[in-house]
């Protein structure tokens, strides 16, 4: 992420005159600009003290006096950090629109020519894990753009900005000390320690917590290199996806067609069911002889519909976002060569903003049909809910798709 600072310009033109300007340079020299840099110290000195606080914790974990001094010294506030915006694209914008950028042609472009030029060490990655490498090539596309787009920001200083005022500072205080076990086992250099804005590293954007639970090198021999080396990344990626319980007996889902007359009163249930119900795969195909899997419809009933696994909710634990999950199973299956969703998006998907999610949820909950947390995050427990409303509404098709007129009807 890239800061653009603004210069000032003044010519003859200016509506300024001369003295004017000499007098507003003598007021920013004498008063605004020493102020600022008092402001800039001061809270570097917080940060440094707050820092300190954090010594006991990194002391427990195993950390040395040495390797915390020297983390520590003249670290400062990200200038700009928190004014950046805390939503995330996913959870920001409609699915379709989120699903067309992430799933673009120039990413199963690359993402099939990867596959083609690592044939041999995806497929022995893949019979490590047990993860279909085509997810873990489409993690990496959408994580880094193929490793491509890591990031450069100071993670040592990011973290510790983020656990000095952060919204979350208790879990970045936490990813800050596990940022410097890293660097006391030596598994990388303080100058190497580079990310995003939000502390994630390397090409899987691993924060630093992940790193230590599920890092994996390729070939082994020595600490995992997410940030330059494409097979460790891989690796760490399918790593992460068998130990959040990826069960290769089935897919991430499967694109179904409804049968006419459907009458949504059910969301969960198994592969068997539903095909008793006259569920078909879109692709005429067979659908897996069993399993739990759950109706989702990311556009509502006038979209493409898909039965989700529990496959789907390990990629969510990547990543807490449906739009997210949706679009890595999506690129996967193209990059596999897998057609695209038969069903096209409808044209038009507005998108509720967070503070409406938030608003749905604290209304569902209000109603019964919520138990979950008010983060405007809107999951397989939100969907669900907002089905349950719908059905005792009398609401047709209750698609449990979170819409305007859903939380209108709540609010009435």
């Amino acid at each position: 992420m890239r800061q653009a600072f603004g210069h000032a310009r003044a010519n003859r033109r200016d509506v300024f005159q001369t003295l004017p300007v000499i007098f507003l340079l003598f007021v920013l020299t004498a008063f605004f600009i020493p102020r600022a840099l008092a402001q800039e110290s001061a809270a570097g000195q917080d940060l440094d003290h707050f820092l300190q606080q954090l010594w006991p914790r990194a002391r427990d974990a195993g950390v040395s006096r040495e390797i915390f001094d020297s983390a520590v010294a003249g670290l400062t506030p990200e200038p700009g950090l928190l004014r950046r915006p805390q939503a995330q694209a996913e959870f920001t914008i409609s699915i379709p629109s989120y699903v067309a950028s992430a799933v673009s042609a120039a990413r199963v472009a690359r993402g099939r020519a990867l596959a083609s030029e690592l044939s041999t060490p995806l497929a022995t990655i893949e019979e490590r894990s047990g993860v279909p490498s085509e997810i873990a090539l489409a993690i990496l596309g959408v994580e880094s753009n193929f490793g491509s787009a890591t990031g450069a920001a100071d993670t040592l200083r990011v973290l510790a900005t983020l656990a000095y005022a952060g919204h979350r500072g208790a879990i970045f205080a936490d990813e800050f000390v596990a940022a410097l076990v890293m660097l006391q086992r030596g598994d990388v250099t303080r100058a190497r320690l580079r990310g995003s804005w939000a502390g994630a590293m390397g090409q899987p954007q691993f924060l630093p917590s992940a790193y230590l639970k599920y890092a994996a090198s390729y070939a082994g021999g020595a600490a995992p290199d997410i940030w330059t080396n494409r097979l460790d990344s891989l690796a760490s990626i399918a790593n992460f996806l068998k130990f959040s319980g990826w069960d290769p007996r089935l897919p991430w889902a499967v694109e179904v067609v409804l049968p006419k007359n459907f009458d949504y009163a059910d969301f969960d249930l198994d592969f068997a069911q539903w095909r008793a119900l006259g569920v078909a795969a879109a692709n005429g195909e067979a659908l897996p002889a069993s399993g739990a899997a759950s109706l989702y419809l990311p556009a509502g009933a006038t979209g493409p519909a898909f039965l989700i696994t529990d496959n789907f909710e390990v990629i969510r634990k990547y990543n807490t976002s449906d739009a997210y999950a949706l679009s890595i199973g999506l690129l996967a299956d193209r990059i596999a060569g897998r057609r695209a969703p038969v069903v096209p998006w409808p044209k038009k998907t507005a998108a509720l903003s967070t503070a409406d999610c938030k608003e749905l949820q604290r209304l569902l909950t209000a109603r019964g049909f919520y138990r979950g947390a008010i983060d405007g995050k809107l999951g397989r427990t939100s969907r669900n809910a907002v089905h349950a409303f719908q059905l005792s509404e009398g609401v047709q098709p209750a698609d449990g798709f979170a819409t305007k007129e859903v939380l209108e009807r709540l609010r009435r």
